[in-house]
């Protein structure tokens, strides 16, 4: 693996809730965050100057308001999990495609810290 490889850029950030349409209204009407798209009831981003904010319900062993997952922007997902993972970052889940939008697919994989925190890699592929 190359030494260069390095994370830096926070593309998104989930933000776990116990109801989504509620929590939806704070964030879009009281702190004016534009809403992007949702996805089904359980699932909305918004923007956040370039940021996206998905509020989302607890996830697997999650549970609301501690389980926020920190989602790093990379160009080859691939290739950059399975480096990470060779350098010790527990596999949680391997990249997948998660969504078509209208300019380019969404892949998602996951890993997790030495404290089992979530650490999401995306890739926007064109």
């Amino acid at each position: 693996m190359s030494a260069e490889l390095k994370l830096s850029e926070i593309r998104q950030i989930a933000v776990t809730v116990s109801d989504v349409e509620a929590a939806l209204c704070f964030y879009r009407d009281v702190l004016g965050l534009k809403l992007l798209f949702s996805a089904g009831p359980n699932l909305a981003f918004l923007d956040a100057s370039g940021i996206r904010i998905m509020l989302t319900t607890p996830q697997g062993s999650g549970s609301v308001g501690a389980n926020s997952t920190l989602y790093f922007k990379v160009s080859d997902i691939g290739a950059t999990h399975s480096a990470l993972v060779a350098r010790g970052a527990k596999n949680e889940r391997e990249p997948q495609i998660t969504a078509k939008m209208p300019d380019h697919e969404l892949w998602i994989g996951f890993l997790r810290d030495p404290d089992g925190n979530l650490v999401g890699l995306l890739e926007e592929r064109r």
